[in-house]
């Protein structure tokens, strides 16, 4: 997710590679970012910042935070799943500004899907600093931290559960008849439509589906498949079931 918010940062011109510094301690790793990003600069250890993101596995924040109480950090943005906000302030042990936060992984082409909560210290001014960075590669929402996990459950986890109806989809297509190459350019157009829609139009999800769906017809037919198979309960267990492993994730890391 780290790369992804970084990738996007430069491919909107939000940053120049010169102005960031990656710490990456692993040398294979570091390697590849190199190749992937020409001209960021790479460390080993955390250096002076004007402002830190934080995007490293749960388990690794507070070792992460305790390496950047060692360094001029004035303030620090984290794209930890799950772990509090009250956790990274006392792993770095000062009266740091935190603004925690979800992205996804579509930050990548610039259309990602964020939300951020302010810490104890973070001032208005810092909350709009985390907005401005996320909002370089997609849309950000401001919610109360204990949202976040939430958060995740959807918009941080959502791009798999998309990846999955495509599959689903191009597979659908194959068995009823089409050609792969086919299928998948009509169902991953028909997914990228259908956003788009719900997007510009403002309108209900259930308004746009109405107007899809003629009584006795087609769409008609496979929407009560769908309905009766339960794909909406699906849709809630898989939410439920990752906010409930995001919870857990952020608990694990505050007991290292």
């Amino acid at each position: 997710m780290g790369e992804a918010l970084l990738a996007g940062l430069l491919r909107t011109g939000w940053v120049e590679p010169g102005q960031v510094t990656i710490v990456e301690p692993d040398a294979s790793r570091r390697a590849d970012l190199a190749a992937a990003h020409p001209g960021v600069a790479l460390a080993t250890e955390p250096v002076d910042a004007d402002g830190a993101v934080v995007a490293v596995k749960p388990g690794h924040v507070i070792e992460a935070c305790r390496a950047l109480a060692g360094v001029r950090v004035g303030r620090v943005l984290s794209i930890a799943a799950g772990v509090a906000t009250a956790t990274i302030e006392l792993a770095l042990g000062a009266e740091v500004p935190v603004v925690r936060a979800m992205p996804n992984t579509p930050a990548l082409v610039g259309v990602g899907a964020s939300a951020v909560a302010p810490g104890r210290w973070a001032s208005d001014d810092d909350l709009a600093w985390a907005r401005d960075v996320l909002g370089a590669v997609g849309v950000v929402e401001t919610v109360p931290e204990s949202l976040l996990d939430a958060v995740t459950g959807l918009s941080g986890s959502g791009p798999a559960y998309v990846y999955l109806v495509a599959e689903a989809l191009v597979d659908a297509g194959v068995l009823a008849g089409l050609p792969r190459p086919t299928a998948e350019v009509l169902a991953h157009q028909t997914l990228l439509g259908a956003a788009t829609m719900l997007v510009e139009q403002d309108r209900h999800p259930a308004q746009l589906r109405a107007d899809v769906t003629s009584p006795g017809g087609t769409t008609a037919a496979g929407l009560h498949v769908l309905e009766r198979a339960g794909v909406r309960g699906v849709f809630q267990d898989a939410v439920r079931a990752a906010t409930e492993r995001s919870i857990e994730l952020g608990s694990s890391a505050t007991k290292l």
